[in-house]
């Protein structure tokens, strides 16, 4: 066996006991430090916050009830696992309050619920967008016409609320029409739910014509007088024009039914007519051209009725409008076929855009019983000697104004014996009856119609949707 070397042994063992008295001093450093993170974690600067203090107030108020009534099982010390399970607690009443209020906002079916309730922010939907073209491109990015455009905000709102109604009832009134449906009672749905949604209040908010559904061969101005029974046939051709208003901006839109295919074509030649109309609108534009362009668009369709093959026609004694504030004809004609004045539409104006496709003559004539009636928009004081057609003209004042209205209007208004007194008015040239306006019997007419306003920056078809 070899020696052992004393001096060596004594010299490892110091040198293993410097090495752990080290590793002891290096761990309690290792403490230390860990221990001045934990400490200065309580004390972030302003530059990093600490999320969990910027949480929701409500949030912290509520982790501090659950707290109080934290069940045996947990245990005391673990703060983090507490605050894990009361944010879950709470999570689900907020998404629960969150859900009925996004569904509180939703339409009912049938529309019941007034448009500026589901719009609380007080901001209606912008109709489709259309650019200018040609010369006017450079309004689009004029900070001017932008300007003027934010002038006319509070405008261009109102007019959308009112054309949101009529997108909401209309879409609601395409999916209840069938054959069988009293007329009457189409009309009258119709309305009711107009002055529903759009809470109706005088001349401030409502109905700005009376609903026209015209059949067949009739092109315009006919809605049912009370104890009309007319009943929708499957073989009809029908004309569901209506209008709102708020602030007295109406929008004026139409559209037509047919549940027979055979006359597809005919509705799509007005439909197509009247998208041309308004692409070819604009500032600067010649009524006349407008009118071009639709006679050429609807007269390029044929329809084959029962055999029989027909070229539709523009009906040239029929035209589209300029609107103005309570004036639904505001002095401006559209014409639908060529020709015509040479006027040109201008910046700021509203125009219905309405086209009528007819297998007739294609040029109408007054015929049937009479039920539209409106007030001349320039009329001065007319001395009336009869007291009834006085008291007469103060209903109309108040509830109408230079509004259109008809027969049932003033029967809902509990208005009786009135026919002789609404006789005196239109005699004197205070009031003007609108008879309802006829192609030759046995033809069909099919009409579209939209409402556009032809901004600073561009056009905007006001009263376009989804349905058409």
């Amino acid at each position: 066996m070899g020696g052992t070397d004393f001096e060596g042994v004594m010299k490892a063992s110091l040198d293993m006991k410097g090495l752990h008295l080290a590793q002891q001093s290096e761990s309690q450093d290792i403490v230390n430090m860990a221990c001045s993170v934990e400490e200065s974690s309580d004390k972030k600067p302003l530059c990093c916050p600490d999320k969990s203090k910027t949480s929701n107030s409500h949030l912290q108020e509520d982790e501090e009830v659950l707290a109080d009534h934290s069940t045996v099982d947990e245990v005391p010390g673990s703060t983090k696992k507490k605050k894990r399970n009361k944010s879950k607690k709470k999570k689900e009443p907020l998404e629960q309050t969150n859900l009925s209020l996004f569904q509180s906002l939703q339409q009912t079916d049938p529309p019941s619920i007034p448009v500026d309730e589901l719009f609380s922010s007080g901001e209606f939907p912008v109709g489709e967008i259309q650019q200018y073209k040609n010369d006017n491109l450079w309004r689009s990015t004029s900070e001017e016409k932008r300007e003027l455009e934010r002038l006319e905000k509070p405008m261009y709102n109102a007019v959308r609320r009112a054309a949101e109604v009529h997108r909401q009832v209309r879409k609601y009134i395409r999916s209840i029409l069938k054959p069988g449906i009293l007329m009457f009672e189409l009309c009258e749905t119709l309305e009711n739910m107009v002055r529903k949604l759009i809470k109706e209040s005088g001349l401030q908010s409502g109905i700005a014509f009376p609903t026209g559904c015209s059949l067949n061969w009739v092109a315009a101005h006919w809605t049912p007088n009370s104890g009309d029974k007319t009943v929708l046939q499957y073989d009809d051709v029908m004309k569901l024009d209506f209008g709102t208003q708020v602030d007295g901006h109406i929008v004026d839109c139409a559209f037509t039914v047919a549940f027979n295919p055979m006359f597809h074509p005919l509705l799509e030649a007005s439909r197509e007519a009247t998208n041309t109309g308004i692409r070819e609108s604009g500032i600067d534009v010649r009524l006349s051209d407008v009118g071009a362009a639709i006679q050429e668009v609807m007269e390029s369709y044929e329809v084959e009725i029962n055999g029989k093959v027909f070229q539709v026609k523009s009906i040239r004694n029929l035209n589209g409008h300029s609107i103005g504030p309570y004036q639904i004809h505001a002095g401006k004609s559209v014409p639908i076929v060529k020709g015509g004045e040479q006027t040109k539409m201008e910046e700021g104006e509203f125009y219905a855009i309405e086209t009528f496709g007819s297998t007739g003559k294609g040029f109408v004539r007054e015929d049937l019983e009479c039920s539209h009636y409106m007030k001349n928009f320039d009329v001065g004081h007319i001395p009336l000697r009869l007291p009834r057609a006085k008291q007469l003209l103060a209903t109309i004042n108040k509830h109408f104004s230079t509004l259109a209205f008809c027969r049932r209007y003033l029967d809902r208004l509990g208005e009786a014996k009135y026919l002789m007194a609404l006789k005196n008015l239109c005699d004197a040239g205070i009031v003007q009856p609108y008879p309802p306006l006829c192609d030759v019997k046995g033809s069909y007419v099919a009409q579209f119609e939209h409402t556009i306003l032809l901004r600073p920056t561009c056009k905007e078809v006001i009263s376009r949707g989804q349905d058409y």
